[in-house]
């Protein structure tokens, strides 16, 4: 039966004779078997008996079985069938259940997968499952290792924005380095579509009373902001504003002339003294910016003429690690004897330095929950920080209060939305990585998004939850009023998760750059980021000239402490003795987002793009 389906699908084909490497590609796309050019035409090469660029229809029989019939898929199917040709709907129901861990399955869904998978008429009409339609199911969506749910906005989105980490970028309008690389709406477009929900927009002074994006004082390249606003339409997004009062009332009035009803611009009736909720925000943009003024104030004055309105205040600078010093700063910000100097000491050491900044009240008003707020200190903020005061601390700063005080960090990131942004260091606008802000609560942990590697990885790979919404609920001991959880202390009180995952093969993988053919030296390295105890790295031995269907059989297992936070990152790589390893692909996602069972790990290349069809096939268990 199996092979007059095939002969159907495929004689017209061949009714002109021979067919060359090109149509057999497309016959087998044709067939539903997804494959790469390289590897068809290298296993093509290898199965034309005369050498002429031509095959016979029993040649490209040969091909199809190496493309499509592979070993390890054989053993499954040929275990759950009777007689090794079909799969009764109990015995496909008993494969969902017992190696799928699919316990809500019935014979109906085991119907249901018959009819939408099984090419040939007669075996479907029998409730029945061939091999063709077995390797079609376990190579569809339905077999991968992301969990559909995971796919879907699931979890509860009626906390206060505070209780979310928030997908965010750093200098959104880069698409190099941070020096002489050009501003391109690119920038913005390519980190929307990656989910980014919190985009920063570095404003300036622009001629003609046209204010500009670009990186301050550096040679990168100027865009429009009224360009940029256009682009961005209705999402949320961070603006750093250096503008002079005029330009920033030129900004506030393209924020509602293009944005209209979805720029909040006042205060919710139910929402005076805490943040709303992403559900309540639903379709609303968000200004972050200085503000003068308290939201009462900015009610009363709604609908007033505002032009030529300006106010003063003034800001301090943190000149020095004031949190490392707190007892001493705190005591500063609380003497209100008259200061002239422009810089106020301590024991002639310089801690803080005081500036006067305007801000035009057309665009301090549009300001509502996200009022811009320096960092001082985790006491500072405690006795004096409103509700709706954001606080922004570079990498370097927050690393050190990380290392000296992450519970009084955790406390601090339960009440206030805090972003973390790389260091000025960082010119070829490299990345940190992001998961050691994410253990302490920090909502808006910003990255270069233009640039690739393994701390975007981790970032893509974490806001694949909650349906790529961009917003993911923290774990409960990063909201609890009450908690004591420390990520850099052994993990008390946990549920941690044995994770056990068995490697067993890859499908064609990328082969290396130094192969001529569809070679590679291929390996995996299997990796876990989240609290520190639970970091760990494994690895395959290397399969030698094989990035077709290498097969690894091997089992490594996880014990991990705190799964909430855990991510798991899959990388193939081709072993190279003189240059280093080369890197083909690679896979990340949260640990609690993995189906259990045969899964397939889909591969992306190091700029993020879809390597399909190389994939890895595993076998994932795991147990609280």
């Amino acid at each position: 039966m199996e092979s007059k389906w095939f002969l159907t699908k495929i004689r017209d084909e061949f009714r002109g004779g021979k067919i060359n490497v090109d149509k057999t590609y497309k016959l087998l796309e044709k067939l539903s078997i997804p494959c790469n050019y390289i590897h068809v035409k290298s296993i093509f090469k290898a199965n034309d008996r005369l050498k002429q660029g031509r095959i016979t229809i029993e040649e490209f029989r040969s091909i199809y079985r190496i493309m499509a019939h592979r070993e390890e898929i054989i053993e499954i199917f040929n275990t759950y069938s009777e007689n090794q040709k079909f799969l009764f709907e109990k015995n496909l129901l008993q494969f969902l259940i017992q190696e799928q861990y699919a316990l809500d399955m019935t014979k109906n869904t085991a119907f249901e997968i018959i009819q939408k998978y099984e090419p040939i008429e007669e075996v479907k009409r029998a409730h029945q499952m061939s091999f063709e339609g077995f390797i079609r199911y376990m190579g569809s969506p339905e077999c991968l290792i992301f969990k559909t749910d995971c796919g879907k906005v699931y979890q509860d989105m009626n906390h206060p924005l505070n209780d979310y980490f928030i997908s965010s970028s750093h200098n959104t309008y880069l698409v190099s380095d941070q020096l002489l690389g050009p501003s391109d709406l690119w920038g913005y477009i390519s980190a929307l579509v990656k989910g980014c929900r919190c985009l920063e927009i570095d404003c300036w002074d622009g001629s003609r009373n046209e204010p500009v994006v670009y990186h301050g004082y550096t040679l990168t390249s100027k865009l429009l902001f009224k360009t940029v606003i256009q682009a961005i339409e209705k999402f949320a997004f961070l603006v750093q504003n250096h503008c002079s009062p005029p330009q920033q009332e030129v900004m506030a009035d393209i924020l509602q002339c293009v944005f209209g009803d979805s720029l909040l611009s006042d205060m919710l009736d139910d929402f005076p003294d805490r943040l709303p909720s992403p559900e309540v925000l639903k379709f609303k943009i968000l200004v972050r910016n200085k503000k003068i003024g308290s939201l009462m104030e900015t009610r009363a004055r709604k609908g007033s003429d505002k032009h030529g309105q300006v106010a003063e205040y003034e800001e301090i600078d943190q000149d020095v690690d004031g949190e490392v010093k707190e007892s001493k700063s705190l005591a500063v910000l609380e003497d209100n004897s008259e200061e002239k100097s422009d810089t106020i000491n301590v024991a002639g050491l310089p801690l803080f330095k005081r500036k006067r900044v305007k801000v035009a009240m057309a665009l301090s008003d549009l300001v509502i929950y996200t009022k811009a707020e320096k960092f001082r200190s985790f006491q500072y903020s405690r006795l004096y920080q409103q509700f709706n005061e954001s606080n922004s601390i570079g990498e370097s700063e927050a690393r050190k209060l990380l290392k000296l005080k992450a519970h009084e960090f955790i406390l601090h990131t339960r009440m206030f939305i805090t972003r973390i942004y790389p260091k000025a260091m960082r010119a070829d606008s490299s990345n940190f990585n992001p998961q050691e802000f994410w253990n302490i609560g920090c909502q808006m942990v910003a990255l270069n998004f233009q640039t690739p590697g393994l701390p975007m990885d981790l970032q893509i790979g974490k806001f694949l939850d909650n349906g790529g919404s961009g917003y993911i609920l923290k774990p409960h001991f990063l909201r609890d009023i009450e908690t004591q959880f420390d990520p850099n202390e052994t993990p008390r009180d946990t549920d941690p998760v044995t994770l056990t995952i068995r490697l067993i093969s890859g499908i064609q993988l990328p082969p290396s750059n130094n192969s001529s053919s569809n070679k590679a030296n291929t390996l995996v390295i299997l990796e876990i980021f989240g609290v520190p105890d639970d970091h760990v790295r494994q690895q395959t031995r290397v399969i030698k000239k094989n990035a077709f269907c290498p097969r690894w059989n091997e089992t490594f297992t996880f014990i991990i402490q705190v799964p909430e936070l855990a991510l798991i990152r899959f990388v193939v790589e081709s072993q190279g003795l003189i240059t280093g390893n080369e890197f083909l692909g690679q896979y990340t996602l949260p640990v609690l987002c993995m189906n259990k069972g045969y899964r397939r790990v889909p591969l992306f290349s190091k700029m993020g793009e879809s390597l399909e069809p190389a994939a890895l096939f595993i076998y994932v268990w795991y147990v609280r």
